[in-house]
């Protein structure tokens, strides 16, 4: 590990969190440790957890918003490459990580500390994610992982905790593991572990039950410029803004729950339940507005950009020259998908009812079937013809 004097923790007011305070104070000589708590829009307070920190042993405990920064720099581009990981999780999570190994780094930089640390353990995918991006922005900074080392369960890290003036959770904990940002939520977990069993509807919160939404559908228009969603029902709003109010309202319709079985990077299939509203949404609009204006041979290949973007995103390796160079190609694809999609929104589902874009490559003088028709229907009988010859000359020699 080697000795590290001053230290930048990701802080989350939680208890792993909190007790990494003091334990890389008293275990590992730590002199001086400074907490970043990141607000990505989560919509908690973030005072308590600012002086949680400080009370836990911090010298200086640091609330950085970067939610505008989150959703326009690290979201919109996911969008924009139509990133579903395993074809269905739009990685709200995934997203905040780099994000936060970011802001970081940055305070490494400006406080001067030689290492930073996280809470996270060994057996999920955000140890990769924080330890490859710190890698990745700043290679000399050491990572120190003290949850990932202490080896104490749960009621063993409360008590060290306690040691130090920590307090113990005053209520009961909840059985389940939750993490949540302006894209969404992540529930994994308890009753959650049994793959069996329906997940209870109290662990969701952005999302209606199917029997209390709107017995009427709810149409919306979703504005896009050069593929990054920018208006709502004709009204121009800021990339948080947008997001937010689409989260109320397709949430409100049930829109927006998942629950899968998810193949994590180390190798462990996890149960995982997100409720990513505004992101389904936006996904699915954005990909039929691209079938309206990109060639067909762009929208074909770009489904195997999608996906590998995905997986980089997932696997932690959003600052990697890959990733930088698939951006390229996705944002050059994007300089034509501008225009407005019409999604229908009716008890937990959405359907794209309507799509138009002044760089529209549907001619409907060449797809109708009426009266206006102007393809040339002589012509397809030589097309049809070279296109079968090799299938011709294949049967013909079978038949010998």
């Amino acid at each position: 590990m080697g000795r590290a004097n001053k230290v930048v923790l990701a802080y989350s007011g939680g208890v792993d969190t909190s007790v990494c305070i003091p334990y890389l104070m008293h275990e590992w000589g730590v002199q001086e440790v400074i907490t970043l708590a990141a607000d990505l829009g989560q919509g908690a307070d973030m005072e308590p957890v600012r002086e949680k920190a400080l009370k836990s042993g911090a010298v200086e405990s640091l609330v950085a918003d970067a939610t505008e920064r989150f959703v326009k720099n690290y979201a919109f581009p996911a969008i924009q490459a139509n990133a579903l990981y395993e074809e269905r999780y739009p990685l709200s999570t995934a997203l905040a990580r780099p994000l936060i190994a970011k802001l970081l780094v940055e305070a490494a930089e400006t406080y001067g500390a030689d290492a930073v640390a996280h809470g996270c353990t060994g057996k999920g995918n955000d140890q990769v994610r924080f330890d490859v991006s710190i890698a990745a922005l700043n290679p000399n900074l050491k990572v120190l992982t003290p949850a990932r080392e202490w080896g104490m369960s749960r009621e063993e890290t409360i008590a060290y905790g306690e040691r130090f003036g920590i307090p113990a959770p005053v209520k009961k904990s909840s059985p389940y593991s939750i993490d949540e940002n302006l894209l969404g939520r992540a529930v994994e977990a308890g009753v959650l572990e049994d793959p069996w069993a329906e997940p209870p509807e109290d662990i969701y919160t952005m999302t209606k039950a199917i029997a209390d939404t709107p017995d009427e559908p709810e149409y919306l228009e979703i504005g896009f410029k050069q593929g990054n969603p920018l208006s709502l029902n004709g009204e121009t709003l800021s990339p948080v803004d947008l997001v937010s109010k689409m989260n109320a309202i397709a949430g409100n319709h049930g829109v927006g729950r998942i629950d899968m079985i998810e193949n994590r990077l180390v190798g462990i299939k996890s149960r995982e339940i997100y409720e990513t509203p505004a992101l389904l949404v936006l996904i699915d609009a954005h990909r039929d507005l691209e079938s309206l204006t990109l060639t067909a041979d762009v929208t074909q290949y770009k489904r195997g950009i999608e996906q590998t973007y995905t997986q980089l995103i997932y696997n932690g390796l959003w600052y990697s020259p890959l990733r930088d160079a698939l951006d390229a190609f996705v944002q050059k694809t994007q300089e034509q998908v501008t225009g407005t999609v019409r999604v229908k929104l009716f008890k937990g589902t959405t359907a794209v009812v309507g799509r138009k874009s002044a760089n529209s490559l549907y001619t409907p003088d060449l797809a109708t079937y009426g009266a206006d028709d102007k393809f040339d229907h002589k012509a397809a009988e030589g097309f049809v013809y070279v296109w079968g010859l090799p299938t011709r000359v294949w049967a013909e020699t079978m038949r010998k």
